[in-house]
């Protein structure tokens, strides 16, 4: 039988193993069904916004995979550091496009008459 401590080596205590590898396939579970919610919202919709959605819920659950797969000793911890930290810039630049997108016109024409 393989110890905690052989697969997370030093930088987990193996007393907390058990409880961190229940909570990140908790986390791989709830991305991978939010990620199925968006494609049934996106095939429905078809537009960029929802597809672009999909995206980043894809990512999310990419992100919970690569962090699995570190505890589990499967990942390098520096590939674990590139992917999820250059994944979590990514999802933040998606996010952002899609609040600036989403914002009316209107709005934006209801702002400045107000300011000035």
């Amino acid at each position: 039988m393989v110890s905690a401590t052989s697969v997370t080596g030093e930088w987990l205590n193996p007393q907390l193993a058990p409880v961190l590898i229940g909570i990140i396939v908790l986390a791989v579970l709830g991305t991978t069904a939010l990620f199925v919610v968006g494609l049934v919202a996106y095939s429905r919709r078809r537009t960029v916004r929802y597809w672009l959605i999909c995206v980043v819920l894809g990512v999310l659950v990419v992100r919970s995979i690569t962090g699995l797969g570190t505890v589990l000793g499967l990942v390098p911890m520096t590939v674990h550091h590139l992917v999820e930290h250059g994944f979590d810039f990514l999802i933040a630049v998606l996010v952002l496009y899609l609040v600036f997108r989403s914002g009316s016109s209107n709005a934006t024409a209801s702002l400045r008459t107000d300011n000035e």
